[in-house]
């Protein structure tokens, strides 16, 4: 059933459109409540308008009541009273008497809308909301309800919708409409010109027969990030992908190592949309650990390692077609020389001993400007001297009082400052640092928060811990956490910032997790840095960062944190032309098990469905449940699509998202039997293209245009075609069957 509802809140620019009836007749009737909401009602045209004059939102549709009979269902409508009384909608039976009302009620910013039975009445129905209201394309259908026992988490790429939503949220104002809603519903769906919305509430379910209207300003600000931005798409359009040293070489990485490695990825990862070059542990004295020996507020480079400079060294990376990339760490030092040219720049204990932390063994003190003004400085030198644009400026937030944002806090620390009457430091030298690295540098604030005051002034946040310990390789214990803390804060992925999971490592660890630790980086399109030695890849390990990049614009649909280690993870996929889920299906245990999902879970109405395993190509048809049984520390990757009648698009392997970050366009033609498409390619990489060819048709001929094409049948009914372009462009393809 068609639905719809809504509205734009706090300074939304939208132009309502009723989807019944135009604009309001000169019959319409306004029935006051106590909320903020103004609701009118059009008798004639049944037409029900919620406006909130506060915000500009507007929710209008039709409204009537369905009632349940053995016989079926009977229309009734819903009308004006005829009692006197207008706080209050009727109910009309089809013999035209009065046999319930629609009472409106709430305070505030909810407005709740509830059928009644009239006196003596027991009977059964729904009452009926479908509306229409067209938005800004900043607003996307979401849920913000965590259900009691959550199965599946959900994302987004495109105007991709779920069953499982409630709510529209717009990212650019911080404004959230949700409708609580018990019975069906609510049901959104997503248009080119506004959202559809609709629900049925139970006029004989006492727990769900109240449907509610909530516009929620400062959704985020109010709840978790008070320096709530959304995320700057001028400066970073996508997430941050690359390539950085420490998780492999550690602190042992220098200018020969790095160039090295990136004349690998020019060759094999640039092709696929790996941008950035980063560099770490360059500092002077930086040849291993702890940080808080290296020389970090002089600028002064490492010779052993980095004997050529800096800046030398930044020309370099961008002659192999890479941006240039530092790691800073500007709140502290180990260099004893620098401390005693400054000390009166540097926080003390009561005895005159330095404080010291993760940061240094000398610790800048915040509360100076003269000390902000050297963090502003060292990196305008780092971006306008040297030519690095994108930086990760570590020891942020953290977890303790090791990082800045904690350390500053504590009342020994603030009783140092030379300027104790400080209200927010730690911001103080946020600010001086964008201003430093100018308006246009990449930042990633590593061990930053969106609880602080990062997401004003940085792209992306360093959401995970580090994935290996020094000097180790990466443990499943390494990965697990990666995927805790991904489910834990990806809800501010691509709405605030960027969320980096730390680097996708896929050498060392067994096939299985190396696949498990790919999806867990990009499904839910976080940022993408690689961190192996790429010359020490095998083609497999190495196919895997390639099906990683470029990472696909994607959000979350479930806008709150998720503490649990939920095994189904449901990217959801809209295209003009086509649409399909990819379910992540994790066995996160230490021994085989059987996961599955229901087609009802994914929020996905019911019919048949035919699925793809990325990683083995096993596939079937569903009309209910779906599993595989997994080896432990696994993933199966499954594309999921509706069932045709005819051949249909199954999966590419170019990418995990399937078909999300390459498929271009996609059409079948009944009366000349052709399914055709368009395929971004990369240029010297094959790729291949996964079909289902239906029963009662046959493959008489691929053709394509840009790339050659072969083809072969894998299985029954499967078929496979590879394309391979010379050169990185988009390339057409048609398939004749007979």
């Amino acid at each position: 059933m068609e639905n719809n509802g809504f509205v734009r809140g706090m300074q939304w620019t939208m132009v309502a459109a009723l989807f019944l009836g135009g604009c309001l007749t000169a019959m319409a009737m306004e029935i006051p409540t106590s909320t903020a909401w103004t609701v009118q009602f059009d008798p004639e045209t049944a037409t029900l308008t919620l406006t909130h004059p506060a915000s500009g939102a507007v929710v209008s549709g039709e409204f009537r009541f369905d009632r349940i009979t053995q016989d079926g269902v009977a229309a009734w409508r819903v009308t004006a009273p005829r009692d006197g009384i207008n706080t209050r909608l009727a109910i009309e039976a089809d013999d035209g008497q009065i046999q319930g009302y629609v009472s409106f009620a709430g305070t505030g910013d909810r407005l709740e809308i509830s059928p009644m039975h009239r006196t003596r009445q027991n009977y059964h129905g729904h009452l009926i909301f479908e509306g229409h209201v067209q938005l800004s394309a900043d607003t996307f259908a979401c849920r913000t309800r965590p259900p009691k026992m959550q199965d599946v988490v959900q994302f987004g790429s495109g105007a991709a919708d779920s069953a499982l939503n409630d709510s529209l949220f717009d990212s650019e104002t911080d404004t959230l409409l949700r409708f609580d809603v018990g019975g069906s519903g609510p049901r959104i769906r997503t248009h080119a010109n506004g959202f559809d919305v609709q629900w049925a509430t139970p006029i004989h379910v006492p727990s769900e027969t109240t449907a509610a209207v909530e516009l929620v300003s400062d959704y985020y600000r109010d709840r978790w990030a008070p320096f709530y931005t959304p995320v700057n798409r001028e400066r970073c359009p996508t997430p941050p992908t690359g390539w950085m040293s420490w998780n492999v070489y550690f602190d042992t990485a220098g200018e020969e190592e790095n160039l090295a490695e990136a004349r690998v990825a020019a060759e094999y990862l640039e092709p696929f949309g790996l941008e950035i070059w980063h560099i770490e542990s360059w500092q002077d004295n930086s040849p291993k650990l702890p940080v808080r020996d290296f020389s970090n507020l002089n600028l002064k480079p490492f010779e052993e390692q980095f004997p050529s400079g800096m800046k030398w060294l930044a020309d370099e990376i961008r002659k192999l077609g890479f941006v240039p990339g530092i790691w800073t760490v500007p709140f502290g030092t180990g260099n004893a020389e620098f401390y005693e040219e400054h000390k009166e720049w540097f926080l003390h204990h009561p005895d005159g001993t330095p404080m010291s932390n993760w940061s240094g063994r000398y610790l800048l003190d915040p509360s100076q400007e003269a000390v902000r003004a050297h963090m502003e400085e060292m990196h305008r030198v780092m971006a306008e001297e040297w030519g690095y644009e994108y930086f990760k400026i570590d020891g942020m937030s953290g977890a303790n009082r090791s990082y800045s944002a904690h350390f500053y806090e504590m009342p020994d620390v603030r009783a140092a400052f030379k300027n104790p009457d400080i209200e927010a430091p730690f911001q103080l030298c946020v600010e001086a640092l964008r201003r430093g690295m100018g308006g246009d540098a990449i930042w990633l604030a590593c061990q930053g928060h969106f609880s602080g005051p990062e997401p004003a002034y940085a792209d992306a946040g360093r959401t995970g811990s580090d994935i290996v310990h020094p000097g180790r390789p990466p443990e499943w214990h390494n990965y697990l956490n990666q995927a805790r803390i991904t489910l834990n804060q990806v809800f501010v992925n691509n709405i605030l910032w960027w969320c980096d999971p730390d680097t996708l490592l896929v050498g060392e660890a067994p096939i299985e997790t190396a696949r498990l630790a790919t999806a867990v980086v990009a499904l839910p399109g976080q940022m993408m840095f690689a961190g192996d030695k790429l010359a020490e890849l095998t083609p497999e390990r190495m196919r895997l960062l390639q099906q990683a990049l470029p990472v696909c614009d994607v959000r979350p649909l479930d806008l709150y944190p998720i503490f649990e280690l939920i095994p189904v993870w449901n990217l959801k996929i809209r295209r003009p032309f086509a649409e399909w889920d990819v379910v992540s299906l994790f066995n996160f245990n230490d021994s085989p098990e059987t996961i599955a999902t229901a087609i009802e879970a994914l929020g996905l109405p019911a019919g048949a469905y035919v699925y793809y395993n990325f990683w083995t190509g096993q596939w079937g048809e569903t009309s209910g449940e779906f599993g595989f049984e997994l080896p432990p520390h696994s993933n199966a990757l499954v594309a999921l699509h509706p069932k045709a009648a005819h051949p249909q698009f199954l999966s590419t392997d170019r990418h995990v998202t399937q078909g999300g970050t390459c498929l271009e366009a996609l059409a079948w033609d009944g009366v000349t039997t052709t399914l055709s498409g368009a395929t971004q390619a990369v240029g010297g990489f094959p790729s291949t293209l996964i079909f289902r060819v239906s029963e009662g048709f046959s493959l008489a001929s691929v053709t394509a245009d840009g790339a050659a094409a072969t083809h072969r049948m894998n299985g029954a009914g499967l078929l496979e075609v590879t394309l391979n372009a010379d050169v990185s462009q988009s390339v057409e393809w048609t398939m004749q069957f007979e």
